[in-house]
């Protein structure tokens, strides 16, 4: 019992808990729909989930450090819509739309984590205000979509990337990158060190010296970023800025990451973790979609059930709650 109990305590057990999940999906899913396991079927959860796989990664370090981010779906949505009204309406170069609607992103963040952190508020209070005005400045620009047309943005869109006898999008090839790198910071980082002890234990890490401000300032500056980052790629996908664009996406990052083994407590977890959750939730999507006969919103129902598991797991079989 002692063992069992190590086990299943162990960083890696909730992780490894949902790959059986996953493969046992797409085992199911070979047998009853043909087609199902295909090479292209099973790049196409990369290609339609990149935007939400990058959301997540920035979710996981948020989650990792101890907070939560309301915001990223609204900043998404932003994102898109600051992007289109440059390029259509203000004609910047497609180049230059991208680094200001990161940087944009990164500065929204890292404000809220100073707001966090120097007035010492409830992330779940000032990310939803981050959430709502964010969502509000959309409907400043325009309260209609405005449709990309700029030819790099057609080009990202429209290119097909050869891999292993299918196709990948660039949008999908930028989310996987980023995955490494965010790998590389959580686990080779003195950062992700930091995030780790600050989820942990704040007061702990105080007490060794750790910059505990400058930290979870970076990790919404990071969190905004990504999702910043993802309504670039999220663009590259629709050709369009719209203020309803992504609505619930913060949700879905949040189910992704735990189900993907991350604490909402902080302090444990993989980064990695969020590409099994956001392939979960894919796969679940693709299953109703092969099905045919069964409403979209058996997908929420399934998140919601799987995520109620999930969490029940985590607190009778994970580490001890601080």
């Amino acid at each position: 019992m002692t063992t069992m109990r190590g086990v299943s305590s162990a960083p890696w057990f909730t992780s490894m808990v949902t790959v059986v999940l996953l493969l046992a999906m797409l085992v199911i899913g070979g047998q009853a729909y043909d087609g199902f396991l295909s090479v292209q079927v099973m790049l196409n959860l990369l290609i339609d989930n990149a935007f939400l796989l990058v959301i997540a990664i920035g979710m996981g370090f948020v989650i990792l450090s101890g907070g939560i981010d309301l915001s990223v779906g609204a900043v998404l949505a932003l994102s898109t819509m600051i992007a289109a009204w440059l390029l259509q309406a203000a004609g910047w170069p497609p180049v230059v739309v991208i680094v200001a609607v990161l940087l944009g992103g990164s500065a929204f963040g890292g404000a809220m984590g100073a707001i966090i952190h120097f007035f010492r508020l409830q992330p779940f209070i000032v990310t939803l205000a981050g959430m709502f005005l964010a969502r509000g400045l959309c409907y400043l620009i325009s309260i209609e979509s405005i449709t990309i047309e700029d030819p790099l943005f057609v080009a990202m869109s429209q290119t097909q990337l050869p891999f292993m006898g299918g196709f990948l999008s660039p949008g999908a090839l930028i989310a996987l990158v980023m995955l490494a790198l965010a790998v590389w910071m959580a686990h080779y980082s003195s950062f992700g060190r930091a995030v780790y002890a600050v989820g942990g234990n704040e007061q702990s890490a105080a007490m060794m010296g750790l910059a505990v401000g400058r930290t979870k300032v970076l990790v919404y500056a990071f969190s905004g970023f990504c999702a910043a980052l993802a309504g670039v790629l999220f663009s590259f996908y629709m050709l369009s800025g719209y203020g309803l664009h992504a609505q619930g996406t913060e949700l879905d990052a949040i189910a992704a990451v735990v189900i993907g083994g991350t604490l909402l407590t902080g302090g444990y977890g993989y980064v990695l973790g969020a590409l099994s959750g956001v392939l979960v939730l894919g796969t679940i999507q693709t299953l109703i979609a092969f099905d045919g006969t069964l409403s979209s919103w058996w997908t929420k129902i399934v998140i919601g059930a799987l995520l109620f598991v999930f969490c029940v797991v985590q607190r009778l079989m994970g580490p001890r709650q601080k």
